[in-house]
């Protein structure tokens, strides 16, 4: 994997919350790997899985079909920070819920690996 710029992952970050913002299913999964692990308070109260947790990019594209579907959906980035080998994005939804997503890249620079942690709605 080529090494992580403060730059691309604002770029990676800017173009998420855009496709997001414009319901754009194939433009979000581009971002993640064939074999992601996705981890989010959604999925206990979506899918019923108590650990949070599902697996393959075809689970992640169902979870995120629903997802899309939220009246006035809007991500607003806060920040991005940087890692080895991973990156955080930070935003706010349209319901004022923070979000913070710690994701771990493949070799390819796609999520392999996602945490999904929310704060309550202000």
């Amino acid at each position: 994997m080529q090494e992580l710029t403060e730059e691309a992952v604002w770029a990676t970050a800017r173009a998420w919350c855009d496709a997001w913002n414009r319901r754009d299913l194939n433009a979000i999964m581009e971002l993640y790997a064939d074999d992601v692990e996705f981890n989010s308070p959604t999925i206990v109260h979506r899918w019923g899985n108590a650990n949070g947790w599902i697996r393959g990019k075809d689970r992640l594209r169902a979870n995120f079909e629903v997802g899309v579907k939220a009246p006035h959906l809007r991500f607003e980035l806060i920040d991005v920070l940087l890692g080895v080998g991973a990156m955080c994005i930070i935003y706010r939804r349209e319901s004022g819920t923070l979000v913070s997503d710690l994701i771990e890249l493949d070799g390819q620079g796609l999520g392999r690996r996602v945490f999904s942690c929310y704060s309550r709605a202000r």
